[in-house]
């Protein structure tokens, strides 16, 4: 029999302090899962109701600067230039509509323009471009994050320079799970960006996608890697996976919905502080699965119609939702 203290909310251990911080361990993590639903979606409530309010999201909108020709094997990744798939490739996004894209962004609501490139890494050449689109867009007045790929030395630090708040280069997986999903780089590989970034002073965004094949061990592992590290992402993106036909995992059946409530839930309680995003995957699902998800922490959001290639709920959708919980954007 389960039970859930009624007056504590989390082990003393689970606290996290200036002095210490709880290493989780991967059998921490499964015990968690391992709840009841109710018992564990509470638990997470309790948790987020410490450190947010629990009825404001954090929107962002995401914009893809340059699309397709990506030279990695990514197995979920439509924008890989390995597989046949409708995304053509396209060349890095001219300044001004990249700023016009993020004036339409504000004017709906989001409080944070993240920018999106095809790359395994950028060019020093075309580094420079999304440096000036960094500073344009931070000029308006909104939080700026990128995705770029893996980055060279002294990169991190132009683009802290420049102004950029955020850094987004998710670990995707679990160490043990992905080579099965990525070949050409490795986990470390990403461990080492997420090092030169959190050195340059800019605050990280890396989370994970779920529903690849992997089994829940390998699920809480991810939230293990993440919440360990020295110091955990401040915006997690919790992405369920969005079958792109042409790619290896085109065909794959979709994973159980209490199961990705789960996997936020475990990130809400090993990352108390962190904002967790519900991101790829969210036009798929239902409204009471968003808020189910809210329940157990998410507590950030991609807004907007589109992601990189992947298409998102309308805005008007959205703000229905919104209107209905009584949520509030941030």
């Amino acid at each position: 029999m389960h039970a859930v203290s009624p007056v504590s909310v989390a082990p003393a251990s689970e606290q996290s302090s200036v002095q210490s911080r709880h290493v989780w361990t991967v059998a921490e993590v499964l015990a968690l899962y391992d709840l009841p639903f109710m018992d564990l979606v509470w638990r997470a409530q309790q948790v987020h109701r410490q450190h947010f309010d629990a009825n404001a999201i954090q929107r962002s909108t995401l914009l893809s600067v340059k699309t397709g020709g990506c030279s990695e094997d990514c197995s979920y990744c439509s924008q890989s230039a390995r597989y046949d798939t409708d995304v053509e490739r396209e060349r890095l996004m001219p300044i001004d509509e990249v700023v016009a894209a993020a004036q339409a962004a504000k004017a709906k609501g989001a409080s944070r323009f993240c920018m999106g490139a095809a790359w395994r890494g950028p060019k020093d050449s075309d580094l420079d471009k999304v440096l000036e689109m960094v500073r344009e867009v931070k000029a308006l007045g909104l939080q700026t994050c990128v995705t770029l790929g893996m980055l060279k030395e002294g990169q991190a630090e132009k683009l802290k320079e420049a102004g950029l708040d955020y850094y987004n280069h998710n670990l995707d997986t679990d160490k043990e799970f992905y080579g099965q999903v990525i070949r050409s780089h490795t986990h470390d590989d990403r461990l080492d960006t997420l090092e030169k970034v959190r050195a340059a002073g800019i605050s990280v965004c890396s989370g994970g996608i779920i529903g690849m094949g992997e089994s829940r061990r390998n699920r809480a592992a991810m939230i293990v890697q993440l919440a360990n590290l020295p110091q955990p992402p401040e915006s997690v993106p919790i992405n369920n996976l969005v079958p792109i036909p042409g790619t290896p995992l085109g065909d794959l059946p979709p994973l159980d919905p209490f199961e990705f409530v789960r996997t936020i839930a475990a990130a809400r309680i090993t990352m108390p502080t962190s904002y967790v995003r519900l991101s790829a995957g969210r036009q798929e699902m239902s409204d009471e699965l968003q808020a189910l998800c809210f329940l157990a922490g998410a507590n950030s959001m991609f807004y907007g119609d589109h992601l990189l290639t992947t298409g998102n709920p309308d805005v008007s959708r959205d703000d229905a939702l919104f209107e209905k919980l009584g949520l509030r954007a941030i």
